[in-house]
């Protein structure tokens, strides 16, 4: 009983001690939580001016440089296509063989036709001559000499007519060798051996196309020609010559072009369905990459944008109306809602023509904790000392 007794005053002098800790401890806290939440930390990015190339990304599709429908120009029977479906082909390369009997037939007849005139000619030009000579001694009559010369005169001509008939049987035996009009790859074809055909028919044998080069025809509306012939106007874009205008090309699925274009030419009227004017580019197509109608989206760069800023995607959002809205921090360090003009994207940025001054400093980073109005702490300033705790 007597130890106890002496452990009482001792346990009674801790509790008070921990009491009076534990009190100092909770003055010391009161005033930091009094004093509110700490200013959210964000990143900005300081706009620049400068000049920035107007770049537009248009859609198109491919078509070749040059394409051949080869149509058969006598008819007959096919009797051979030694060439491969979906192969090259070279200029004046047998696609098909029709069958040339009939054709060297008339070919035949006709030289023996011209043998004849010809003939027929030499015995004409002498009686001609003889009776030029006697008419003038009155050994032959005025009649006769005319006769002889109109004779003359029919046989030239019959010789002429004999050797169009040749040269028209020799056209006709040489179509019998139907060849390639261009070097390309030919596609699927329309007859087999043993076929009939028939002189210049609706359907074609096998087309034939060109695809290096290869040409992009793209659409850009009638709208956005007029606003850059506006800008050209009012001195805001510089235009670029036209020979060194480049054009890369996005593929269907995603990739970038290994080889760039050049733009061709720029089609003179609108499109009465679409509203939309033809720029037709042209791509090497060494390796056949590149075929016929694909899809394909293509960056042309028409000109350089003086006076205009580059804001990251991250910096701009959109309000209840759609347009273009960003956060930015001022000299205070409050945050400032401003409505931009942005114009087009370029790469990971848009392009902002209105709304934002050199040296303004744009929230990228940490928009979802602040709102207008309020104070901020930019990243990489030093932070306000915190007020010490009282004991």
């Amino acid at each position: 009983m007597q130890i106890h007794e002496r452990r009482f005053p001792a346990l009674l002098a801790m509790a008070l001690t921990g009491a009076v800790v534990l009190a100092g401890c909770g003055q010391g806290q009161a005033p930091q939580q009094a004093g509110g939440a700490a200013a959210p930390q964000v990143a900005v990015f300081e706009v620049q001016a400068g000049e920035v190339p107007l770049v537009l990304e248009l859609p198109g599709r491919t078509a070749p440089y040059l394409i051949a429908e080869v149509r058969p120009q006598v008819g007959g029977i096919v009797k051979q296509r030694p060439f491969r479906e979906g192969g090259e082909v070279k200029a004046g390369e047998l696609l098909y063989q029709i069958d040339p009997a009939t054709y060297q037939a008339a070919h035949d007849s006709a030289e023996a036709g011209l043998a004849r005139a010809e003939a027929n000619l030499y015995a004409a030009r002498l009686k001609a001559e003889r009776f030029a000579g006697l008419v003038g001694i009155e050994a032959v009559s005025k009649q006769a000499n005319d006769d002889a010369q109109a004779a003359f005169k029919l046989a030239e001509a019959e010789v002429a007519s004999a050797r169009a008939a040749l040269a028209k049987a020799k056209v006709d035996l040489d179509f019998t060798r139907v060849t390639a009009p261009i070097s390309g790859r030919a596609g699927r074809s329309g007859v087999t051996p043993g076929a009939l055909v028939t002189a210049n028919q609706a359907a074609a044998l096998v087309t034939v196309q060109q695809l290096d080069p290869i040409y992009v025809d793209l659409t850009q509306s009638s709208a956005e020609l007029l606003k850059l012939r506006r800008d050209l106007e009012s001195g805001r874009v510089q235009r670029k010559a036209a020979e060194e205008l480049p054009v890369r090309l996005l593929l269907e699925d995603g990739s970038e072009y290994a080889v760039p274009g050049r733009l061709a030419f720029s089609e003179v009227s609108v499109d009465q369905a679409t509203g939309s004017v033809t720029l037709r580019a042209v791509f090497p197509n060494p390796n056949g990459e590149l075929l016929p109608g694909m899809y394909v989206r293509a960056r042309l760069e028409q000109g350089v944008a003086s006076g205009a800023v580059l804001v990251p995607h991250a910096g701009v959002s959109r309000d209840a109306k759609g347009n273009a809205l960003v956060m930015v921090v001022n000299g205070e360090n409050t945050v400032e809602a401003r409505v931009v003009r942005a114009e087009r994207s370029l790469g990971d940025k848009w392009v902002v023509s209105e709304g934002l001054a050199p040296g303004e400093r744009v929230i990228v980073e940490g928009l979802q904790r602040v709102r207008p109005g309020a104070q901020v702490q930019v990243a990489g300033t030093p932070a306000t000392p915190a007020a010490p705790a009282a004991n």
